[in-house]
């Protein structure tokens, strides 16, 4: 049985309508309010919530606007005596009402309606599951292509939505799977750019100024990749501002600054740029302290985060390079990080120096080795 809960402040209708509705519904009763959503805390899982307007110390209204902040996908339904126009404008506007019942009500129509309450009830939890679920697997088929197309870089960004989960968890952050999201697809619009001139900026050659123009634009390439997908809007802004300063300097060029920008894009610039210092064989003090440096490029709070010793403890540190080991191909594994090309006898370029391998490059270089031959040694770091 679907779960009701009815609040008014007249224990004798509760009872009454307890008793009258109990062969079809699981009803449970609540006098008043607070009491109402103290029990909403403790088991969520109702379909329909039903409650009086005129109740002390909470009326109906102030109720049913907590119910719907707190338990959104249940659905809210209003039984008063109190019926004037007002009254039905503020339930319907704050509480997003389902239905507005006056009082006196038979137990028949009043079954009716939580009857359609729980019908529409079934249409929204459905309809969610069915977007969770092709947003995860939305999700799911991007990394995957990411993560074949550019390995290093995607092994890079995952060690940086590990960190972005301690950031979120420490200043209590809502919905910190977007910033998670925003994290594992942060590169996805480098897959716009030139794979030798990826691997040209990766290695620090000098850049002409049309290509720094190229590598300016992939936060809003990536930022528009994701806007058409649902759920992911917010995930497309953070995206789109990674590159932003705090300052309200740096891509895109327009007044959003401080606290205005997305924190999740606050969040990815600060992370990016200390595994980048760390990566250059920086402690993570030294790093931080290279961050500071550069005023007006991080938000204050999370400067102040990344030196507290309880986050370092908790936070992946990039590491240094490693010098270059010659391997055979037979000894090539998965997590290894090529230090140089890997080509066909032919001279067929397979995948470029920097990428990490994963268990879909690693196929794709074994089909290029039983096809055409691959030169050896390989070179990885060490």
């Amino acid at each position: 049985m679907k779960k009701i809960l009815l609040v008014d402040d007249e224990p004798k209708l509760l009872n009454a309508l307890q008793r009258a509705l109990h062969k079809q519904f699981s009803i449970e009763i609540a006098v008043g309010g607070p009491a109402g959503l103290e029990i909403l805390e403790k088991t969520p899982d109702f379909s329909v919530v039903v409650s009086d307007m005129r109740m002390p110390v909470m009326n109906g209204i102030e109720f049913l606007t907590r119910v719907k902040e707190t338990t959104p996908d249940v659905v809210r339904m209003m039984l008063t005596g109190n019926a004037d126009q007002e009254t039905a404008i503020r339930a319907i506007n704050h509480g997003n009402i389902f239905r507005f019942l006056n009082k006196p009500c038979s137990p028949e129509e009043l079954a009716e309606a939580l009857n359609a309450g729980i019908r529409q009830h079934q249409l929204i939890t459905a309809e969610r599951d069915l977007l969770e679920n092709t947003l995860k697997g939305s999700i799911q088929v991007l990394t995957e292509i990411l993560a074949l197309a550019d390995p290093l870089s995607f092994s890079h960004a995952e060690m940086i939505r590990d960190n972005v989960r301690q950031l979120a968890l420490a200043m209590n952050l809502k919905d910190s799977w977007q910033i998670e999201v925003a994290a594992l697809l942060s590169p996805i619009g480098f897959v716009t750019i030139p794979p030798e001139l990826t691997l040209k900026a990766r290695v620090g050659q000098p850049l002409s100024s049309e290509e720094k123009g190229m590598f300016r634009g992939v936060p809003a390439v990536g930022g528009r990749l994701l806007a058409r997908i649902p759920r992911l809007e917010e995930v497309s802004k953070i995206l789109v501002y990674q590159s932003k300063s705090f300052d309200g300097s740096g891509f895109p060029d327009d007044s959003i600054a401080g606290n205005s920008i997305p924190i999740g894009a606050r969040i990815l610039r600060i992370l990016y740029d200390l595994a980048e210092f760390e990566g250059q064989g920086k402690s993570r003090s030294a790093a931080v302290e290279q961050l500071r440096a550069q005023v007006g490029k991080y938000d204050p709070q999370l400067l102040t985060l990344l030196s507290s010793p309880r986050i370092a403890a908790t936070m992946c540190k990039a590491l240094p390079s490693k010098p270059s080991l010659a391997i055979q191909f037979p000894q090539l594994r998965v997590g290894h990080v090529l230090r140089a090309d890997i080509s066909t006898r032919d001279g067929i370029l397979i995948v470029v120096t920097g990428n990490y391998v994963t268990a879909a490059l690693l196929e794709r270089i074994r089909n290029f080795s039983q096809l055409y031959g691959i030169k050896e040694p390989i070179f990885v770091e060490n």
